[in-house]
């Protein structure tokens, strides 16, 4: 016979230790984020047929988010809406303010004395059952083909979920065809099958999949023991598809290790979409065998490729390359460079910037002054502008202007010396010739003298 648990009796009958964290949470988010964010934060229903009932949704579209546009944007659901919802939401803004993930649409479905029957699972498999099955199908049948119909999503879909529903969310893994390409699982109350088999599960993808896994030293004991167990299986897993990130934190509770695990799930998950950072330049980019264009294409390709969006490569990437490529002495990547740049924004001085450069250092000054003077006609940037532009100019033409007057004093220096050299010549041979009529001379009155001796 199953037990329904009163809300009363839910999260192990520990509601007031809940309910003053939940409340810790919000509070908290409300003091980093601010008021203005909750003004973003709409609230729909969804009649659901396997439900057979409304369900409550918390939407957070991101800022300036134009449903007439072709922008797309990952989608995080988050399960236990009820009290995730707000510190996750906090969570992103805080990281897509600092580019360090893409905006994004989160969608909290609110729970609330539902929770026991849509986490409902089968104690030998661990995945769900009756209500629970129901709930899964609400999801994935009804759920998201309904967002997908209304908002501008991209392929990546992120699912977490805590405790309970931390569990709840592996039953999406198990799929043939997963709906989901990244889960964060916090605390979860891992049970039956998915327990016992979700290492084993991770190493038959063939996808990438992004798989996170949160515990504490404060943990509730079982639920404690059942993650350090399957972080073993998961971390024995050989699978190149796989990125699997897993924390243990210390001096957290059950409840409390919610912020920490958030704030360190998303930045792994999202870390390729982060800004070019020290780490990324001194261990991938230094080293990286080929010029430095074909590496930043690359990585913003992997980008497109993973989260099913399309990344600007910014004036400051392209600087960040720019100081690696002569880091590294390398001429042909900085050609390259511009070239890419000249090709991805024709109308930036950006790209000229970085050929004029090329020319310079390969010593072609007249074809970096070409450059420089198409620039004129572009458009500045932030760090290029049209008076940084016009003094590298006046540098270069006073250049040339010094090496051609150089080059009129080599040219006179030479004819100088041309002009030496003839009449050093010309000294020469008078010299040879005033010795040549002093030696003639001097025989002659020798033979003189030997004549008037002989008479």
């Amino acid at each position: 016979m199953i037990k329904i648990l009163k809300r009363s009796e839910m999260f192990y009958s520990k509601s007031q230790n809940l309910n003053s964290y939940k409340k810790a949470i919000i509070i908290g988010f409300l003091l980093i984020v601010g008021l203005p964010l909750f003004a973003q934060i709409s609230y729909k229903e969804i009649n659901s047929s396997n439900l057979s009932s409304v369900r409550k949704l918390k939407i957070k579209l991101p800022k300036n988010y134009d449903p007439s546009s072709e922008i797309m944007y990952p989608l995080i659901i988050v399960f236990d809406g009820d009290y995730l919802f707000e510190p996750i939401a906090g969570q992103v803004h805080f990281q897509t303010y600092f580019d360090d993930m893409p905006s994004s649409i989160i969608v909290g479905v609110v729970q609330g004395n539902d929770r026991r029957y849509d986490g409902y699972c089968d104690e030998v498999t661990g995945l769900p059952k009756e209500s629970g099955l129901r709930f899964h199908n609400f999801v994935a049948q009804e759920l998201i083909p309904y967002l997908e119909e209304n908002y501008n999503l991209s392929k990546f879909k992120v699912a977490v979920g805590h405790d309970l529903m931390g569990n709840f969310i592996n039953s999406f893994l198990f799929k043939e065809d997963p709906i989901f390409n990244a889960y964060v699982c916090i605390s979860p109350d891992l049970s039956g099958t998915v327990r016992d088999y979700l290492g084993e599960r991770l190493e038959f993808f063939k996808d990438d999949i992004f798989y996170y896994m949160a515990t504490s030293d404060k943990d509730l004991p079982y639920i404690r023991e059942a993650v350090l167990s399957a972080n073993e299986q998961i971390s024995a897993v050989n699978n190149q598809v796989l990125t699997y990130y897993f924390d243990d934190f210390d001096n957290d509770t059950h409840y409390t290790l919610v912020n920490s695990a958030i704030a360190r799930s998303f930045d792994k998950i999202f870390e390729l979409y982060k800004p070019l950072r020290e780490k990324e330049l001194e261990e991938k980019v230094l080293p990286y065998e080929g010029t430095l264009d074909d590496y930043l294409v690359e990585r913003y390709d992997r980008i497109e490729e993973l989260f099913g969006i399309v990344k600007p490569i910014t004036e400051e990437e392209f600087e960040k390359i720019r100081k690696a490529a002569e880091q590294r002495e390398d001429l042909e990547s900085l050609e390259a460079i511009g070239k890419l740049a000249k090709k991805l924004y024709p109308e930036s001085v950006l790209g000229s910037h970085y050929l004029a450069m090329h020319a310079e250092k390969t010593e072609d000054t007249k074809k970096a002054i070409k450059y420089y003077e198409d620039a004129l006609e572009l458009e500045e940037t932030p760090l290029i502008t049209i008076d940084y532009i016009t003094s590298k100019l006046e540098e270069l033409n006073g250049t040339i202007e010094l090496m051609e007057l150089e080059k009129e004093i080599e040219k006179e220096e030479r004819k100088l010396a041309k002009q030496k050299e003839k009449e050093e010549k010309e000294a020469e041979k008078e010299a040879a010739k005033a010795e040549k009529e002093k030696k003639a001379k001097e025989d002659k009155e020798n033979k003189e003298k030997e004549d008037n001796k002989g008479e």
